[in-house]
């Protein structure tokens, strides 16, 4: 189920838990944390499909974002930047994964699997062969296609969470829906 986008009013009460936190108010981080774990949380299974590492990134995310929110200039941009905590802390785990896995592998003398396994039940439906094809794609592409529309950020969001340029979100979200398209259409490997 697609969530909907914020209403102006949920933007500006999570604008004012910013500015409560930024005063020092442990309240409004717990009501921050219980209005946005689930939707960070949801963001860090897309990007590592596990769920301890989803919850274990969330967690460091959120370390990080109690510590950073001083810092944060506009409180409207904490979206973004809660995202984009959570998308760093993803790529973190995911390198630390990686690495683990080399060195395991080498241990072993196996192969190093590039695609996740096969899912375990035989029915093939839409939704997953998108996870599939979406899981095959590489990090910053699942990132950005996971921000815009499961975590429906807009354009301008995403600039902001990844700290680059609106025209470059926009061709890399045209390349990954593009890459996406063809995983689907089984024209890429």
């Amino acid at each position: 189920m697609t969530r909907a986008m914020p209403t102006p009013a949920e933007r500006a009460y999570d604008e004012w838990l910013v500015l409560r936190c930024q005063d020092g108010e442990p309240a409004a981080l717990r009501v921050l944390v219980d209005r946005w774990d689930g939707r960070l949380r949801a963001h860090a299974w897309r990007l590592t499909r596990h769920p301890e590492a989803a919850r274990d990134v969330t967690q460091e995310a959120w370390l990080a974002i109690a510590r950073g929110l001083r810092q944060l200039n506009d409180p409207a941009f904490f979206r973004a930047w809660a995202y984009r905590i959570v998308t760093h802390k993803c790529a973190d785990w995911t390198r630390a994964n990686q690495r683990e896995r080399k060195l395991l592998d080498g241990v072993r003398n196996e192969p190093k699997s590039v695609n996740p396994p096969p899912a375990p039940c035989d029915s093939i439906n839409e939704e997953s062969d998108i996870q599939r094809a979406l899981w095959r794609l590489p990090l910053e592409q699942r990132a950005i296609l996971s921000m815009r529309y499961l975590g429906e950020l807009s354009v301008i969001e995403i600039a902001a969470a990844l700290d680059i340029p609106l025209g470059t979100v926009k061709s890399r979200l045209h390349k990954a829906r593009n890459d996406l398209r063809l995983l689907l259409e089984g024209k890429k490997s």
